[in-house]
């Protein structure tokens, strides 16, 4: 019988900080403490709320778990620093021992299994976060699924979990990785500008009943890509937005 405790709150709660560990230059992965029989109850891809009093004003933003649903223990965001983003500089400016008030997890664009057996990600930048999961979570529990990941960024150093990438390139057959730079290093071999119908038609699962294709990355992204999907033959219905 299963006695983990699953964690999921409408009103926020106050979760420790417990670790941080800097994944790029810019982005880093904060680990929670839950309790030591406790998980989220969530599926990979679910999100959760930080809520934050900023200048004197409450607000709020969404963050999707980057650590594997049925963790227990401690459960991990993954969130890059921007300027102009008031709550990725507040977390990042929090230090290990301090609390952050969070509610959820709330349902997102998830997985749940035997949604497809062809997989597609398409992410821009910070995009990537609400699919590590999902991709660690196949990978993991080996489910019956070919993946394609096409992961566009503005140059090499801005690539998130860049070496598990290309670890699981080596360690998992059914798993692809495309990369797409607009400002590449002189000696590259991936994808350069930036991410057009040619490069989805060649690295993305060719539409079927069979497939479906995970969507995130800013809104001039979003905005761009996802009816260039639709042009290419993939179903409403099947294009997930995190």
């Amino acid at each position: 019988m299963d006695t983990t405790l699953r964690i999921k709150t409408k009103t926020p709660s106050p979760y420790k900080l417990i670790a941080i560990e800097a994944d790029t230059h810019d982005t880093k992965t904060f680990r929670f403490e839950l309790p030591a029989d406790a998980t989220l109850d969530m599926l990979p891809g679910d999100f959760l709320y930080i809520h934050a009093t900023i200048n004197g004003k409450a607000v709020k933003r969404a963050y999707t778990p980057s650590s594997l649903p049925g963790t227990t223990g401690f459960f991990e965001l993954t969130v890059k620093r921007y300027e102009t983003g008031s709550v990725s500089k507040y977390l990042h400016d929090q230090m290990i021992g301090e609390t952050v008030l969070m509610s959820g997890p709330n349902t997102g664009g998830h997985w749940v299994d035997g949604r497809a057996t062809r997989v597609g990600f398409v992410a821009g930048g910070t995009g990537i976060t609400p699919m590590i999961s999902i991709i660690r979570w196949i990978l993991a529990n080996h489910i019956d699924a070919e993946l394609f990941l096409i992961f566009a960024n503005k140059t090499e150093a801005d690539i998130i979990f860049r070496q598990e990438w290309d670890q699981s390139v080596r360690d998992h057959p059914n798993f692809h990785c495309h990369y797409v730079l607009e400002q590449p290093p002189a000696v590259w071999s991936g994808g350069r500008g930036r991410i057009t119908p040619e490069v989805l038609r060649h690295y993305l699962p060719a539409p079927t009943p069979d497939t479906c294709i995970f969507l995130c990355g800013p809104p001039p992204m979003m905005d761009l890509l996802e009816p260039m999907l639709k042009d290419l033959g993939y179903p409403e219905q099947t294009i997930v937005l995190p």
